[in-house]
């Protein structure tokens, strides 16, 4: 592994763990050339995925770049990073486990809005509002109108809770 600090490829692996989900080697490694530490990880890949960009492009995938715009979506959210990183995982996953070792970009993203949406809904919206290239404010508003039944739903469960914990005497 080459060393990010001065490009040395004669790196030593300290430590050895795995990650909290099992899915990754977290590796510790040190440089003797220089002395800089840094940690990598190792992933098992199922397949080399390519993606088929709208201009007809053809990239390899980029699991950082996945991650990032996920992270992006989900700036200043209260989301735990354990959390982030089980959905980035579990993304990566199902698109190496679909069998095709080509995949479009607009797959990509409707997964990735299926799982944020799931996740935190400003983050959903962050995500659509970019990859759906939001052009004025009715674009939101047709989004939020899809999500408009879900929130009144768990808005009425939420005011419910509060009346019973406010007034005693309801349940009792």
């Amino acid at each position: 592994m080459r060393c990010p600090y001065c490009g040395s490829l004669d790196t030593q692996v300290k430590d050895s763990r795995p990650t909290e989900d099992s899915a990754a080697i977290r590796r510790r490694r040190i440089c003797p050339d220089c002395g800089g530490r840094f940690t990598t990880f190792e992933r098992v890949q199922l397949r080399e995925l390519t993606v088929l960009k709208r201009s007809g492009r053809r990239v390899p995938f980029d699991r950082d770049k996945l991650a990032r715009s996920i992270e992006v979506a989900l700036r200043k959210r209260p989301v735990d990073p354990e959390r982030v990183e089980r959905l980035v995982s579990g993304l990566v996953r199902r698109l190496e486990s679909m069998g095709e070792s080509e995949i479009t970009s607009e797959m990509i993203g409707e997964r990735v809005m299926e799982s944020l949406k799931q996740l935190d809904d400003v983050a959903y919206v962050r995500f659509a509002s970019v990859y759906r290239n939001f052009r004025e404010a009715k674009d939101f508003e047709t989004l939020l109108g899809e999500l408009g039944p879900r929130l009144a739903e768990e808005e009425a469960t939420d005011e419910l809770t509060a009346r019973r914990l406010r007034e005693p005497g309801i349940d009792d």
